[in-house]
């Protein structure tokens, strides 16, 4: 660590980097970033401030912005560190809330991602019993017959979700797979109203789901917890499965925003 940066400045330095990226997360441009602005909105001395943005900047945890050499924002090493340890979180955490899942459904529960316009399953816990041969882990499905697809598009709007298939073929996989785009939509815009989706055969004959959508510290969806089984056993119990996921979803997103743990309550 620079010289710059002592154990007695980290405090100073964490309430600097704190306010620059409340000023990026509002919009504020370079000018919330300068020292004066900074040591104004904290209350410190300008001098003071402004030996702790330099240290920063040598430490790759600020930088200078390249048409206001005097301001200051979060370097994109900073974001580029989160993302890397929001992934981590979902693969280790996320077995911990599919854990809770399957103790209190006692059925299949998964993790997917969107990759392109596929889904992709990350993690995945199966009851004692199980059938299930192999594992779904790395294998893509199309997103819009998948079982957390609608979770993970909860929150794109219609152009977004527009251009996430422009290519894609909708082929339908089971006997109430969406027909094209329109029909995606709609059933979209009825996972936005609960909060969660319901997929009913789409993906295969006689499979039934229910997902959520995992939100991390930006409060973007990054992840879908699944709740998967057969539609004769899972369909009378849609909204326990969904109150269960939607529960461990909370947990696992307060685990990816880095607060207390989550799994001590």
């Amino acid at each position: 660590m620079s010289e710059g940066i002592t154990d007695s400045s980290v405090g100073r330095g964490l309430d600097v980097l704190s306010a620059l990226a409340r000023g990026a997360a509002a919009g504020g441009g370079g000018r919330s970033g300068s020292a004066t602005a900074l040591a104004r909105e904290l209350g410190r001395e300008r001098s003071q401030v402004s030996r702790v943005l330099g240290a920063m900047a040598e430490e790759d945890f600020v930088r200078r912005e390249e048409h206001r050499p005097r301001s200051f924002g979060p370097h994109s090493r900073l974001y580029a560190d989160a993302q890397e340890l929001t992934a981590h979180r979902l693969r280790t955490d996320g077995l911990t809330a599919l854990e809770g899942m399957v103790a209190e459904t006692g059925e299949s529960c998964y993790l997917g991602v969107l990759v392109g316009d596929t889904t992709v399953t990350v993690a995945e816990r199966l009851p004692a019993g199980s059938r299930q041969i192999g594992s779904w882990i790395g294998r893509p499905y199309p997103a819009y017959c998948s079982d957390c697809g609608q979770a993970l598009l909860a929150d794109a709007d219609d152009d977004e979700v527009a251009a996430v298939f422009a290519r894609t073929e909708f082929v339908p996989q089971g006997p109430n797979a969406p027909t094209g785009l329109a029909d995606f939509l709609e059933r979209l815009a009825a996972t936005r109203r609960r909060g969660y989706s319901i997929v009913d055969e789409e993906a295969e004959p006689g499979l039934y789901s229910v997902a959520v959508p995992v939100r991390d510290f930006r409060d973007e969806v990054v992840a879908a917890l699944q709740v998967v089984g057969p539609r004769v056993r899972l369909e009378p119990r849609t909204r326990a499965c969904a109150d269960t996921a939607l529960r461990w979803g909370r947990r696992l997103e307060e685990a990816l925003r880095g607060g207390p743990s989550p799994w001590d309550h």
